[in-house]
């Protein structure tokens, strides 16, 4: 009889502490834009791996990386994910404590530069774009960086265009009242612009950007959050790391690419399956590194354009230690489907 009322005792106490130990699991709040790109962050969720490794991750939606630097800077986001662009130097420039820390889109960009369709036998190329108007979606994101790189192969430079910040779905309705003379725009929405005839190809941004690959977006971290417990932010980017792979498997058609389209469709990264199948999907390195040659080539174009007051060194920018943890925990990538030559997420 004592017996069972010491187990029943011991029941009773273990199931009182197991809510308070749940309660105190670590939470990481990452600040997202819900894209193609940020679908390992969900094949994380929910095939189970942040909570494998003992994490709790809340994402929240955010507009722009611009305008959420501030809750990084304070640690209300310990992550955030989105393209890199000017706001991230002029964040480091004001001491904020943010670093690169993974990898998330890399090129193949698949952008191109489209020119309005009665403008086509004017502008023949780069040389041709001084003193006409060019569409980006953002002042001192990505797509700014690729232009002026298209740019220089000319001898021009931002000043001889006219650049002008439109959002992506109202490109095509620009270059078709001739609000625009040409655009850059990625898929799908490139592919639209053209079958609607208001604007032809023009040239690759792929063709005429060096180095390759382009880091296009990834995450940014606190560095507090970072030296408060470095194992717990190794741990999370391993899980990460993990999806990833997942995704990158599926990139190249392999046998678990229904189960991420699926993924893609439930938390809103593509709109349903026959775009998930239709729409060329964004690279990644499978290890997490982001491409130091490039960030310090964005460093360098944003710096000469004006964009960024300082430049930084390569440490500063970046901390490759996740992604190199990762390399040696998981070791090389291989893709399932040998068949697919796509380039990229390799």
């Amino acid at each position: 009889m004592l017996k069972k009322l010491f187990l029943s005792a011991l029941l009773l106490i273990a199931a009182s502490i197991a809510p308070a130990i749940a309660a105190t699991s670590p939470t990481v709040t990452i600040g997202v834009i819900t894209l193609v790109s940020t679908t390992p962050i969900y094949i994380a969720q929910e095939k189970g791996y942040f909570h494998d490794a003992g994490i709790d991750v809340q994402v929240e939606p955010i507009e722009s990386t611009g305008s959420a630097m501030p809750l990084l800077a304070q640690n209300r986001l310990q992550l955030l994910f989105g393209g890199f662009s000017a706001a991230y130097w002029n964040a480091l420039g004001s001491n904020l404590p943010l670093i690169i820390a993974f990898d998330g889109a890399s090129s193949p960009t698949l952008s191109e530069l489209l020119v309005r369709t009665d403008l086509a036998k004017t502008i023949k190329g780069p040389a041709d774009l001084k003193g006409h108007s060019i569409g980006a979606n953002a002042p001192g994101a990505i797509p700014v960086y690729q232009i002026a790189k298209m740019l220089e192969t000319a001898g021009l430079s931002l000043k001889d265009v006219d650049v002008k910040y439109i959002p992506l779905p109202q490109m095509s309705i620009a270059l078709g009242n001739q609000a625009l003379d040409t655009a850059e725009m990625s898929p799908p929405l490139n592919s639209v612009a053209i079958q609607q005839k208001v604007a032809v190809h023009l040239l690759n941004f792929d063709d005429v950007i060096r180095p390759q690959p382009v880091a296009l977006a990834g995450f940014v971290a606190n560095t507090d959050w970072i030296k408060q417990d470095r194992q717990q932010a190794q741990k999370f980017f391993l899980a990460l790391a993990r999806a990833g792979r997942d995704f990158c498997q599926a990139f190249h058609h392999g046998p678990n690419r229904d189960e991420v389209e699926d993924i893609m469709v439930k938390y809103k990264t593509v709109r349903d399956r026959e775009l998930a199948e239709s729409i060329p999907w964004t690279s990644r390195d499978p290890n997490g590194h982001v491409s130091i040659a490039s960030i310090e080539d964005i460093q360098d174009v944003f710096f000469k354009e004006g964009l960024v007051k300082q430049k930084f060194p390569t440490n500063r920018l970046v901390d490759t230690s996740f992604a190199d943890e990762v390399t040696k925990q998981l070791g090389p990538f291989v893709a399932i489907n040998k068949d697919d030559k796509q380039d990229g997420c390799r």
